[in-house]
C-alpha cells in the first residue's frame, strides 16, 4: 500500500502521519509530498526516514492512495493527475466538496456510498464534520427542519501563521498577522472570506455541506462562525428544530450509542465538553443537551471536537481505512 501525504509539512499533514501510525494503517511505502521549497527535507515515519518529493515526482511513483491537505488550488490542479493514473485521492480542501460528481464523506454516516470508481473523494470542513456526527442519528429519528449554529473555532484552523500570531501577542512581540486584528483577548466573527450574501465562506460551508452529507436539501441551516484564541479544538452551539417531538432521555441514549460520539453531560458536576478535553482525541463530544423552551420540538447542543483530528486528519484516514477494508483501492 503506497500512500502519498500531500502537504506533509503542514499542520494537518503532520497530524496525518501521527494518525496513520496510531491506527496502524497498512503503509508499505510512504511518499511525503510538499511544495518545492520543502523538497529534499527528511520526514521520519515509523522509525524510517523519507525524503520529501514534489507533486510531479509523487505522480510518477503511482501511489495507491493520496491524502491531500495542501489547499484548494493545489487540489484542483493535481488531484485529477493522480486520479488519471489510478490513485484514489482523499482531499481535505474545499476544492471538490460541492462538486456534484464527487462524494463528501463522513465514514460513520455515508461511507457506504463509496465505490471503486470514486477516485477523488472530498473530506468535509472540520466544523461540519463534528456537527453532522452528532446530528445524523437524530435526523434519522426525528427529521431535522432547521439548524442554527454558532461556532467558536480554534486558530489552528487557520494554520501555523495564526498560531505564531497568538504566540507573538502573548509574548508582546510585533510580527506577521494572520488576521486583520489581534486574536489574544479577542473573538473575531470572521472565518474565511466574506461572500456576497454577507456570510463568510466558513458559514456557508456549514449550510451546503450539511445538506449534502445528510442528503437532504430541505434542511435549513444558518451559521455564524467565530475565531477564538484557543490553540486546538472547535466548539459549536447548535440549536436544532425537528419535525417530531423528542424525549431528552432518548436523545442522550441515541448519542451514547453513536460510534465516534461521546456524551459529556452532567451539569451537577460541571461536566460538559471543552477543547482542552477534546485535544488529541478522535471523538466528537456532546453536552449541554437541553430542550429549547422558546418553541416546540427544538433541541440545544454543545458540540466540541479536535479540528485537526476528526475535523481533518482522522476523518481522511478513516475514509482510507474503509476503502482498504472493502477492497475499493
Amino acid at each position: 500500500m503506497k500512500v502519498a501525504v500531500v502537504g506533509v509539512t503542514g499542520m494537518v499533514g503532520e497530524v496525518m502521519l501521527k494518525v496513520l501510525k496510531e491506527r496502524h494503517f497498512p503503509v508499505t511505502e510512504l511518499i511525503p509530498v510538499a511544495s518545492e521549497k520543502s523538497v529534499g527535507k527528511i520526514i521520519s515515519f515509523k522509525d524510517k526516514d523519507y525524503q520529501v518529493v514534489s507533486l510531479a515526482t509523487a505522480v510518477s511513483m503511482k501511489p495507491d492512495i493520496a491524502l491531500f491537505s495542501a489547499g484548494g488550488e493545489t487540489s484542483l490542479e493535481w488531484a485529477p493527475k493522480f486520479a488519471e493514473i489510478g490513485t484514489t485521492v482523499i482531499d481535505n480542501s474545499s476544492a471538490w466538496r460541492m462538486d456534484l460528481n464527487k462524494k463528501l464523506i463522513v465514514p460513520e454516516i455515508n461511507a457506504k456510498s463509496l465505490t471503486k470508481s470514486d477516485k477523488i473523494i472530498a473530506n468535509p470542513n472540520c466544523s461540519t464534520i463534528q456537527m453532522v456526527m452528532a446530528l445524523a442519528p437524530l435526523h434519522k429519528k426525528y427529521k431535522i427542519k432547521r439548524i442554527v449554529v454558532s461556532t467558536y473555532q480554534s486558530i489552528s484552523g487557520t494554520g501555523v501563521k495564526a498560531i505564531k500570531q497568538l504566540e507573538n501577542e502573548l509574548a508582546g512581540i510585533k510580527g506577521e498577522m494572520a488576521y486583520p486584528y489581534p486574536i489574544h483577548k479577542n473573538a473575531l466573527p470572521h472565518c474565511d472570506v466574506f461572500e456576497e450574501n454577507g456570510y463568510t465562506k466558513e458559514e456557508m460551508k456549514l449550510v451546503r455541506e450539511t445538506q449534502k452529507i445528510l442528503d437532504d436539501k430541505s434542511i435549513s441551516v444558518t451559521a455564524t462562525a467565530v475565531r477564538i484564541p484557543t490553540s486546538g479544538g472547535h466548539s459549536e452551539a447548535v440549536n436544532v428544530a425537528f419535525e417530531t417531538d423528542f424525549d431528552l432521555t432518548d436523545v442522550r441514549q441515541i448519542l451514547d450509542n453513536t460510534p465516534g460520539v461521546v456524551v459529556q453531560d452532567n451539569t451537577d458536576v460541571n461536566m460538559y465538553p471543552m477543547p482542552i478535553y477534546a485535544h488529541g482525541k478522535d471523538d466528537v463530544f456532546v453536552g449541554r443537551i437541553r430542550r429549547d423552551e422558546s418553541q416546540p420540538n427544538t433541541l440545544n447542543l454543545w458540540i466540541v471536537s479536535d479540528n485537526l483530528r476528526k475535523g481533518a486528519a482522522t476523518n481522511t484516514i478513516q475514509i482510507a481505512e474503509y476503502l482498504v477494508k472493502h477492497q475499493l483501492v
